[in-house]
C-alpha cells in the first residue's frame, strides 16, 4: 500500500496540474474576446466618425444658408439706402421750392 504522506502528495500533484490546465483554458477563452472588443471598439468609432462627419456637414449647410441670408439681408439694406437717398432728394428739393416760392405757389402748382 501507499503511505499516506505519499498519496497526499500524489494528490497535491493531481490538484496543481489540473488546475493549471483550467488557467490555460481560461486564458485561452479571455484572449479569444479580445479580437471581438477591439472590433467593436472599432466599429463603435467608425461610427461615431460617420455622425461627426454627418454633424460637420450639416454645419456647413448651415453655415451657407446663413451667408445666403447675410447677403439678401446686405441687398436689402443697399436699397433700403438708395430708397432713404432718393426720399430725402425729393424733400430737400421740396424744402427748397417752398423756401424759395412761399408755401402758396407750391400750392398753386
Amino acid at each position: 500500500m501507499i503511505s499516506r504522506p505519499m498519496l497526499l502528495v500524489f494528490l497535491l500533484l493531481v490538484l496543481i496540474i489540473t488546475s493549471q490546465f483550467e488557467w490555460r483554458q481560461q486564458l485561452v477563452v479571455d484572449i479569444d474576446p479580445t479580437p471581438s472588443i477591439t472590433e467593436k471598439q472599432q466599429s463603435i468609432s467608425k461610427r461615431e466618425k460617420a455622425v461627426k462627419e454627418k454633424i460637420i456637414l450639416s454645419q456647413e449647410k448651415n453655415i451657407q444658408r446663413l451667408n445666403e441670408l447675410v447677403q439678401s439681408l446686405q441687398q436689402q439694406l443697399l436699397q433700403c439706402k438708395t430708397s432713404n437717398r432718393t426720399i430725402n432728394a425729393t424733400m430737400s428739393h421740396l424744402a427748397e421750392r417752398v423756401i424759395d416760392h412761399g408755401p402758396q405757389k407750391i400750392l398753386e402748382d
